[in-house]
């Protein structure tokens, strides 16, 4: 059985449909990437997977459960971390991860021990106690990151993760995602980093106006589109081949 499956799912806004039919199916323990340009589709597959959108048409399950009847269930046993999310910034780290800890009905103790053994592995034990309002927007990314594992979720729903973070950290972040997949866990990847989509992800979706345009593994990927990056793979399937020219373009504008 599919842990997590979509069935002609569509929906629209105002008219508009950003996704138009989505057929997929994934198995546990895949690491997916899915990509695509701004505006594809991808976060609202995202927000219909982890119960954020309730309003689509089609069919959506996630852990043989119906998102729509069973949103709850599902919530408490996967993760999700966003690019942006409300952090509750006049929170420590520490009061942060209680309250999502307790969400999840984990132990009071237990949130504490394992929220600060975490923050010290991403250099933030010191700033446990600290309100975040004053935090960098990387420092912020890794509590959400932490927020959104600490309750071992079953799956996890990452939505441009690394976004702020620094070198050593989406380093960190990669080997950790490698060593959750060998767990056994389910990682479904959305980002624009395509090397990173490219080094981890078992699968490879690319969705570009609300369609699948491709899916498979990157040596799939790579021989149908006979391109050697997934970077020129994207390119080439999503028809954005003028990058050269109006680079060349711009420099002129400068120039002038």
């Amino acid at each position: 059985m599919s842990i997590i499956q979509l069935s002609q799912v569509k929906k629209q806004y105002n008219g508009t449909y950003v996704l138009k039919g989505i057929d997929l199916a994934f198995a546990a323990g895949e690491i997916i990437g899915y990509i695509g340009p701004n505006g594809a589709g991808k976060s609202t597959t995202i927000k219909i997977l982890t119960g954020i959108i309730s309003e689509f048409e089609g069919n959506a399950t996630v852990l043989g459960m119906d998102v729509r009847k069973n949103a709850i269930d599902i919530k408490q046993r996967i993760g999700y971390i966003p690019e942006q999310a409300a952090l509750y910034e006049v929170l420590t780290p520490n009061e942060y991860l209680h309250f999502v800890g307790r969400l999840y009905q984990l132990d009071a103790n237990n949130i504490y021990k394992k929220g600060m053994d975490l923050l010290k592995l991403f250099q933030l034990d010191d700033k446990a106690d600290q309100r975040m309002n004053g935090f960098s927007k990387g420092m912020k990314q890794k509590v959400l990151l932490i927020s959104g594992l600490i309750h071992n979720p079953e799956i996890i729903f990452l939505d441009e993760p690394l976004s702020g973070l620094d070198a050593n950290a989406v380093i960190l972040i990669k080997e950790i995602l490698s060593q959750l997949k060998q767990a056994g866990k389910t990682i479904f990847y959305s980002s624009h980093i395509m090397d990173v989509v490219e080094k981890i992800s078992d699968r490879i979706v690319i969705i570009n106006q609300g369609e699948v345009i491709a899916d498979g593994t990157f040596e799939s990927l790579r021989a149908n589109a006979h391109e050697n990056s997934l970077e020129n793979i994207f390119t080439a399937l999503t028809g954005n081949n003028t990058y050269a020219i109006t680079a060349h373009d711009f420099f002129d504008i400068l120039n002038n």
